[in-house]
């Protein structure tokens, strides 16, 4: 007789499925970045545990509606790795997370399932692998496309009647207050750098020169960021600092696109709502300076749209006495050339000795160090975004994840605290008690949530200009002359330390240093 010996299959020999994850936010805020760090940890987390997943990178979009599968370019980079054999498996919270339309929803699971690649669905603990999963999607996701849409419609109704009675919340209150049980209170150290913009302003100095002096101050904006001119103008043009809200500047459509109200909606002018920072005087003649300027720059009333007439105005600061440089046509018996001098020096050479620039000379130096970055990019840049990349703590965006977990938790137990209440089956007495503990531990995770935010964010803004400027710099060949579009990209400003000797600010963090010989 034959002896046959069963050899049991090696599982470690069986090939893994590369998952991917798909994330999304509605809104691009600070906050929502924060967000897909915390998903991207979640998801690593979940594939990690599994042996027979390996985790092949998290696909998201910012500030899309969810309502629309055109301009998601995550989702739709997402399918082209799939059709291009790089994905097995998705994962992803919930069904409304992917599309809150029907077709779209299912015409992605179709898609998908056609490569055959599943889509899992956390939430709803969907598995589109198995046959009856598809009845119950298509339900699921007819369901979610009208609760959206019913709970869009109870939104704009509930915020238009509190526009009516003038209970509105403001949720996201300007720089210079705070939100303090759902009233607008002023915060006196924010007030005090508002009432310097706008006086530092009625006094003759521009927007880009007033957020230069905040910066170099080392004072922040909301959530830490830097000040921009456009910043300062936004703070000029806003009602609230007199004290009147102005309700429905912007509206969303049925298509769920949002707009500038030009009379399309009613708006709701509320005075007196809140306590004033800045008096209704200084307010009027700071709007009238701004219709003047803006005329002279030949914009009319879209001063946002003005642009410096040469790429270096406003970015050449002196060394000496920070103050910038101005653009001026010098002339000699054999010679007439462009040269950049500072305003103090120009005011009284007293206060400050520090001589003029020739044009070109700046911009032979900004050339030369562009091809500096261009020839070293492998050696200099690279290695600084990994270790950028490597201060965003994973662990914290772990902690993060938890704390949104347990804030969700007790959301859901205050809901069903509310239905035993309204049903009559909890006591008022029990309902109070349960109620204040869920608000403690919201304002601990609110505490703890808020901390990680600021953990994680420290360093972005300098990972998405570093990650532009290389994406800039691999396409490009060696500069032989001024890019005055490339300087706007990439500097924030420029230093003169002397004559010969410029320190390069980028917009990145990084500050290099560049010397060249004089022409004149």
């Amino acid at each position: 007789m034959k002896k046959i010996t069963k050899i049991e299959a090696d599982k470690k020999a069986e090939a893994k499925l590369r998952v991917a994850a798909y994330a999304r936010v509605s809104t691009d805020e600070d906050a929502q970045l924060v967000s897909l760090k915390t998903q991207k940890a979640h998801y690593e987390k979940v594939i990690s545990e599994n042996d027979n997943y390996v985790f092949v990178g998290l696909y998201y979009d910012e500030g899309i509606s969810g309502t629309k599968k055109d301009g998601r370019d995550g989702l739709l980079e997402m399918l082209r790795d799939c059709e291009e054999g790089k994905i097995d498996f998705i994962l992803t919270k919930s069904i409304s997370r992917l599309a809150r339309n029907t077709v779209d929803c299912l015409e992605v699971v179709r898609r998908l399932l056609d490569l055959n690649i599943g889509i899992y669905f956390e939430k709803e603990n969907i598995d589109t692998r198995s046959m009856e999963s598809e009845l119950m999607l298509s339900i699921l996701s007819s369901l979610a496309e009208s609760e959206s849409r019913s709970i869009s419609e109870n939104n704009k109704w509930a915020i238009k009647k509190r526009f009516q009675n003038g209970t509105f919340v403001i949720s996201s209150p300007p720089y210079g207050y705070e939100n303090i049980d759902g009233k607008m209170v002023v915060n006196r150290e924010e007030a005090k750098i508002v009432k310097e913009i706008y006086k530092s302003y009625l006094a003759g100095n521009g927007t880009h020169k007033i957020a230069e002096e905040l910066n170099e101050r080392n004072i922040k904006w909301q959530r830490g960021a830097r000040w921009h001119g456009s910043t300062i103008n936004g703070i000029l043009k806003n009602e609230k600092y007199v004290g009147d809200v102005l309700y429905q500047k912007t509206y969303t459509d049925y298509a769920y696109n949002r707009h500038t109200n030009n009379g399309e909606k009613d708006q709701y002018m509320i005075l007196n709502n809140h306590e004033a920072i800045i008096s209704r005087e200084d307010f009027k003649k700071a709007q009238n300076l701004l219709k003047l300027r803006a005329i002279e720059k030949g914009n009319g009333q879209n001063t946002g749209k003005y642009k410096n007439r040469y790429a270096l105005s406003g970015k050449i600061k002196c060394g000496e006495c920070y103050s910038t440089f101005k653009r001026r046509h010098h002339y000699q018996p054999n010679d007439k050339y462009i040269a950049w001098t500072c305003t103090k020096h120009l005011e009284d050479i007293h206060e400050c000795s520090m001589k003029y620039v020739r044009d070109e000379d700046i911009k032979l130096a900004f050339a030369t160090l562009v091809n500096k970055l261009i020839f070293g990019k492998e050696f200099i840049l690279l290695p600084l975004l990994e270790s950028l990349k490597k201060i965003d703590s994973k662990e914290e965006a772990k902690k993060l994840s938890a704390s949104e977990d347990e804030l969700e938790k007790l959301a859901d137990r205050k809901e069903v605290l509310n239905k035993l209440m309204t049903s009559g089956i909890l006591e008022a007495s029990v309902y109070t008690e349960e109620t204040i503990k869920i608000k403690e531990q919201e304002k601990m995770l609110i505490k703890e949530r808020e901390r990680g935010k600021t953990a994680i964010l420290g360093n972005d803004e300098e990972i998405r200009e570093l990650e532009k400027l290389i994406k800039l710099l691999s396409k490009m060949d060696m500069l032989k002359s001024f890019d005055d579009d490339l300087f706007t990209e990439v500097i924030d400003y420029i230093l003169v330390v002397d004559r010969n000797i410029f320190d390069f600010y980028l917009k990145c963090g990084l500050t290099l240093r560049e010397e060249v010989e004089v022409s004149g």
